[in-house]
């Protein structure tokens, strides 16, 4: 007898805590584990949730357990593991049904998948899911893309699963095919941007200022009250502040200084890239860790170059959390453009609105201006957040705090990747007649590639010297 409302299959941490969720809501799911045992064990540790789970073994049965038309989360690592869960779906499904995609896959991969299962008759929602462990258990940020019509039959458990900011769901149906893992992807690459110059500011109270972590924790607990307001400011406070229980030391001096990544902000910095997007926050903050995996050269390195004398920032607090304000403004203004272009070219008609809404709760970024962000665009119009009057006030006022703090980290030799980025890119954008113009002469000298010029119409050359010396 089919009494789910929906199924999952992975029952990991993340799909498990998606499926303690979903029962939690009041509907009742069902389960199923490459390894069985973990299925029993699921529900045994289920509690008081174990009467609305269903776990299966067999395939076939924990399909037939789901009513129709059939809505399934998969929760398996991202790439072949997804295409092999498919085929393995496919002889059992019926048209309507629905196979809902969870992790963090690539855009362009769900996408063809949408496509491939169109024809057939089965839906196929590629979901992006934000807010690690906790916000799968007790309410994540929710960006769905792909058959609007499947989407409105798993609707009502999505929607019930998301955090809530203000009452509303953060949790929203953004466009065809690729959409939401797109949308997931540019997500992920402002957290990168995000947490690389969070650790730039850090690095300036360290190495620049000569601060212990509890007086870092102390700054970024303060900050949270303020302008800053934001899940990663918050968590960065705990974080600093944790003691070591084997050594009295804090932790985050124990920690190797070697970041990992998955892929999803390299996918950001690429699709930037390749739609012509400058997004340079985001890609400093991918490069950032690439450089961090280099331990051994960077030990090196330091041997022959040495290392800046600590307390060597002529900057102040209060530089730091205005220099921080202006790039993280930067990093969503690149990230936000990135979006609009993608809507432009995929056909998707992202909303942007909408999407600043739902990741004002529940996923890894959210922070006190999306709400700002989120009026901006309701308003109509897809201008560059840098010329949204709320933020050109914040750019006016904090800017130069910004240039001072990355001066400071050039004169002091200590890396500002990101913030240094957004600089760069806020002198670059408001920067009416730039340099380009030569960079046009060059590339007609040696390629007759052309140039357009100020005072007359068309494509112009120039009439360079035949031969140089050399």
């Amino acid at each position: 007898m089919s009494t789910a409302d929906i199924g999952l299959i992975g029952l990991a941490v993340m799909g498990s805590n998606l499926a303690l969720n979903i029962a939690e809501k009041g509907h009742t799911i069902a389960v199923t584990n490459r390894t069985a045992s973990k299925i029993d064990d699921f529900i045994a540790n289920a509690g008081d949730l174990a009467d609305r789970i269903i776990g299966k073994a067999d395939l076939v049965e924990f399909i037939q357990t789901i009513k129709r038309p059939r809505s399934i989360i998969i929760m398996v690592k991202a790439g072949q593991p997804v295409d092999d869960m498919i085929e393995q779906l496919l002889p059992h499904l019926d048209k309507g049904d629905a196979i809902i995609e969870c992790g963090n896959s690539l855009f362009t991969d769900t996408q063809r998948r949408f496509d491939y299962l169109t024809p057939k008759g089965i839906g196929y929602l590629g979901v992006g899911v934000s807010g690690g462990e906790e916000g799968a258990r007790h309410g994540p940020s929710i960006m769905v893309g792909g058959s609007k019509e499947q989407w409105h039959n798993a609707e009502a458990v999505l929607t019930a699963i998301a955090a809530k900011f203000n009452g509303e769901s953060c949790c929203a149906y953004l466009g065809e095919g690729g959409a939401g893992h797109f949308v997931k992807t540019i997500h992920n690459g402002i957290e990168y941007a995000d947490m690389q110059m969070i650790a730039e500011v850090y690095g300036v109270m360290r190495d620049g200022l000569g601060m212990s972590p509890s007086e870092c924790a102390k700054v970024f607990k303060k900050w949270n009250e303020g302008p800053l307001n934001s899940y990663l400011i918050e968590i960065t406070g705990h974080v600093l502040d944790y003691t070591d229980d084997k050594t009295g030391k804090p932790l985050v001096d124990l920690i190797l200084d070697k970041a990992g990544q998955k892929g999803t902000g390299r996918w950001s910095a690429i699709a930037a890239q390749q739609m012509g997007v400058p997004a340079t926050a985001i890609e400093g903050a991918v490069a950032a860790r690439s450089v961090s995996s280099v331990k051994d050269e960077r030990v090196a390195a330091e041997k022959v170059y040495g290392k800046p004398s600590a307390g060597s920032a002529d900057v102040t607090l209060e530089d730091l959390e205005k220099a921080l304000l202006a790039g993280k403004i930067v990093a969503y203004a690149q990230g936000f453009a990135v979006l609009q272009k993608a809507s432009e070219e995929n056909g998707w008609a992202l909303p942007l609105a909408t999407i600043a809404k739902i990741w004002r709760a529940g996923c890894i970024i959210r922070s006190r201006f999306l709400d700002q962000m989120s009026a901006a665009y309701a308003k109509g119009g897809n201008q560059n957040l840098l010329m949204v009057p709320d933020f050109v006030a914040v750019m006016q006022d904090s800017h130069t705090a910004l240039r001072k703090v990355v001066a400071a980290g050039a004169l002091g030799e200590f890396p500002l990747v990101c913030l240094s980025a957004s600089l760069s890119y806020f002198d670059s954008y408001r920067q009416a007649r730039g340099t380009a113009n030569l960079i046009q002469g060059q590339r007609d000298f040696f390629g007759a590639h052309g140039f357009e010029m100020l005072d007359r119409e068309g494509e112009q050359h120039g009439v360079w010297p035949s031969t140089l010396d050399n």
